[in-house]
């Protein structure tokens, strides 16, 4: 038998505003006498062998689960499509599940994460919880048919990109060509992931376009709201408490 619970560690990570190492993927960081900590959550699995640990990133992960918390970088980027390669090489065929929480970010950081997404074979849920905005919203949108979901109180929001450059004429008129291609890139990706006509998201991403799930859902981002888990008679005796899937659950560490 199995049994599963979970520990915070406070784990120093620099001084003074300096990071002296890394820290895992997602965890949350908070500063305090001049030092930044980091708050993981380690899930502890007990069984007849013995008892082995898990930083909760790693454990969701063992259950195909990857979240994306914050904004979008290169740094981001790196970690989730490791995982993602990780994932299908262990089984190309069993669904991988994506949770977003972001405000977006860079381009290129979101188009790797995307491409990637598109490129391997496993099929990928995708859902959002607090917001999914800018680059996060398309990788929302291009989660598999069916499988791309949104919490009740999430906002989804869609906008043309922006960036800035400085220097000599000729370089700007270069770098504003890349932006617009871009930008004509990007429109073709909503509106094949949505359905929507080129025109219809050309206007929308003029500007912030905010949407609500259910306006979400009628544009063709997501497919469906989720406004509640499974009946907690569900719960096992270890703990595992599914959540928007056969395969997912949260570790909440029952006695």
């Amino acid at each position: 038998m199995m049994r599963t619970s979970i520990l915070t560690r406070n784990l120093w990570s620099g001084i003074n505003g300096h990071i002296k190492q890394s820290i895992p993927f997602g965890s949350s960081n908070y500063r305090q006498n001049g030092r930044w900590y980091s708050l993981i959550p380690m899930v502890i699995e007990h069984s007849s062998r013995g008892e082995r640990a898990y930083d909760i990133f790693s454990r969701l992960l063992k259950e195909r689960i990857i979240c994306i918390n914050g904004p979008i970088s290169d740094d981001t980027a790196h970690v989730v499509v490791a995982q993602l390669l990780f994932l299908e090489s262990e089984n190309p065929s069993k669904p991988i599940h994506m949770y977003l929480n972001s405000p977006g970010g860079a381009v290129t950081a979101g188009l790797a994460i995307y491409d990637t997404m598109q490129y391997i074979r496993s099929p990928i849920s995708t859902t959002c919880l607090g917001q999914a905005a800018s680059m996060a919203s398309l990788l929302l949108a291009a989660g598999a048919k069916g499988e791309r979901r949104s919490l009740p109180n999430a906002t989804i929001m869609i906008h043309q990109p922006s960036g800035g450059y400085s220097g000599q004429a000729e370089d700007m008129k270069i770098h504003t060509k890349q932006i617009v291609r871009v930008w004509d890139s990007l429109n073709a990706l909503y509106a094949k992931h949505t359905g929507q006509p080129i025109g219809v998201i050309q206007k929308n991403m003029d500007r912030d376009y905010f949407m609500t799930p259910e306006e979400s859902k009628e544009f063709g981002i997501i497919d469906e709201i989720k406004v509640q888990t499974r009946d907690c008679s569900t719960l096992s005796s270890y703990g595992a408490f599914p959540i928007l899937g056969s395969r997912e659950f949260f570790l909440v560490g029952l006695p």
